[in-house]
């Protein structure tokens, strides 16, 4: 193999293992024209096209990745998200409502509760939805279906 093949091969290898270690599809993805510039070299293809042949297939790859699932990352806001406030999908009791707010002792502490638009207020039993500063957003609990088990 011709030291040029080679370095289109040792690119490709570094940028895999560089994909490995950061998590990010888009380096494998440029490792994909890499490897298309290693098999133009193999056929024969001058050190120019190479480069064009690495620089459309990687572009390509990238742009087909970027529209798959698999390119899109939907970014919830951190008072919604439930990575972030591990109190978002958790249950309280709000015995009483006052103008869609209440108070109520929930992880050894009062605090204060409003209703989400749309939600009734007769549920008594709410799922925290949101949690804006130290004041919890909830909606009313859900029954769970039957045959769900809790894991």
């Amino acid at each position: 193999m011709a030291p040029g093949g080679l370095f289109w091969w040792i690119g490709a290898g570094v940028l895999i293992v560089l994909e490995l270690i950061s998590g990010t599809f888009y380096l494998l993805m440029i490792a994909l024209g890499c490897v298309a510039a290693a098999i133009a070299h193999l056929v024969g293809a001058a050190a120019d096209v190479q480069f064009a042949v690495a620089a459309v297939v990687a572009l390509a790859a990238v742009l087909l990745l970027r529209r798959s699932r698999f390119g899109r990352r939907t970014r919830k806001e951190a008072s919604k998200n439930p990575d972030v406030n591990l109190d978002i999908g958790q249950t309280v009791n709000v015995p009483a409502w006052h103008e869609r707010r209440a108070r109520v002792d929930y992880r050894g502490a009062a605090w204060d509760v409003e209703l989400a638009a749309g939600e009734p207020e007769d549920a008594q039993r709410y799922e925290i939805a949101e949690m804006r500063g130290s004041c919890l957003v909830v909606v009313a609990s859900r029954p769970a279906k039957a045959g769900a088990t809790a894991a």
